[in-house]
């Protein structure tokens, strides 16, 4: 399995990769950090200036530092890659000349030159075709995890990949799919409350079913769901709320891989999930 971690040098994307290998059994992982200098004006020359230098230099310092954290923690470290630009445009193109299972980052970063990585990792993890692991902070136990299904074939994709590719073994496991009632306000003159009734009851039914679906999947593998859930309301908001109240330490989502023009206008359930959520979340890729 090869992975390609992002870092910026910051504490919180080691401690992402940390907490990534938790849930692999085996992975290469290949190290990329970017010296972006593209926020300078255009007018503002850096070839060969002292301040390329000092970037170039804080670059293989990051570089040197990873080596040895990879040593001290047995991950098993690929290609160190170093590269100029625009982070989310730089990492894009590294994924796109490898395969990757996946791609590994930090939710933060720090000022100065490692400010870019908070909002890189939120980019990336709706536009990148690889899966995105994205960490929030070191966890103490790594052992709750959270898949938000629904009947549609991505959430397949999402239970098959997870499976094939994740060590799920002696994990607290969570099933959770939230269905919304429709909006009844635009309808004119008073609707029948039995109607409605009858309305949610079987759209609750829809997704006991989608859960005993899912369950079956995990239990041909040999795993065991610990809990399972259908809830009614916004999915995003429940989502977020499940996964705090219940300490969820990685919620498991999917998102259809957008075009690169459109990234800015992305809206979608994994995207606010990513966004608000205090566990670590990865969103997989069909």
């Amino acid at each position: 399995m090869k992975v390609l971690f992002c870092t910026d040098g910051s504490r919180i994307s080691y401690d992402a990769l940390l907490n990534f290998v938790y849930w692999v059994k085996g992975c290469v992982v290949d190290v990329l950090c970017v010296a972006d200098w593209t926020f300078l004006p255009d007018t503002v020359s850096v070839e060969g200036s002292n301040f390329a230098m000092k970037c170039a230099n804080s670059v293989d310092s990051i570089l040197e530092y990873s080596e040895h954290f990879f040593d001290e923690n047995n991950i098993t470290l690929g290609k160190k890659i170093k590269m100029c630009g625009t982070p989310v445009d730089t990492i894009l193109d590294v994924e796109e000349e490898n395969y990757y299972d996946f791609l590994v980052m930090g939710s933060n970063g720090k000022k100065g030159f490692q400010k870019w990585l908070g909002s890189v990792s939120q980019e990336l993890a709706t536009v990148a075709k690889t899966s995105t692991y994205v960490s929030k902070g070191l966890r103490k136990n790594n052992n709750k995890i959270l898949f938000t299904l629904d009947a549609s074939d991505l959430s397949k994709d999402v239970v098959s990949e997870s499976l094939k590719k994740l060590n799920l073994e002696g994990k607290e496991i969570t099933l959770l799919t939230v269905y919304e009632m429709p909006d009844y306000l635009f309808l004119e003159g008073n609707v029948d409350g039995n109607w409605i009734v009858e309305v949610e009851k079987k759209q609750k039914n829809e997704a006991l079913h989608v859960l005993q679906y899912y369950e079956k999947m995990f239990n041909d593998r040999g795993l065991e769901i610990t809990y399972k859930s259908a809830l009614k309301g916004n999915p995003a908001k429940v989502i977020i709320d499940y996964s705090d109240k219940n300490d969820i330490d990685l919620v498991i989502s999917g998102i259809r891989t957008k075009k690169y023009y459109s990234r800015f206008f992305i809206s979608s359930v994994s995207k606010r999930v990513l966004e608000n959520v205090n566990s670590d979340v990865l969103i997989v890729k069909p």
